[in-house]
């Protein structure tokens, strides 16, 4: 499993502890770091099955501050992929991958069916 995640985030934290609770093996990777690639976010997005919109940290600055509340709609899937790989903190984190599944946000029902 490959858990995507932002250290200084408290609900990646509690995430991060939940994993190790449950004894799962997985790698950590810091989005801030090693932002997520246009092609790594295509394929999450279809292996998810969740709205492309789902993938955005709506709460974020940086998505408020560019206000893409208003703008995403207007965009192609194209141009919100381009928008998500260009900077990690655009990303709704935590994200955890596994082999057939992609969740990203952290409820503990939805991870407990993946892991």
């Amino acid at each position: 499993m490959l858990f995507v995640h932002y250290p200084k985030c408290s609900t990646c934290q509690k995430a991060k502890k939940w994993l190790e609770e449950k004894g799962a093996e997985f790698e950590a990777r810091d989005i801030k770091l090693e932002n997520p690639t246009k092609e790594e976010l295509k394929e999450w997005h279809q292996r998810s099955g969740l709205p492309l919109k789902r993938f955005f940290n709506t709460s974020g600055m940086i998505y408020r501050d560019m206000g893409l509340k208003d703008r995403l709609p207007e965009m192609s899937e194209e141009e919100q992929y381009e928008l998500l790989a260009s900077d990690g903190m655009l990303v709704k984190r935590p994200i955890l991958v596994t082999n057939t599944k992609v969740c990203p946000g952290f409820k503990e029902k939805d991870w407990e069916q993946m892991i």
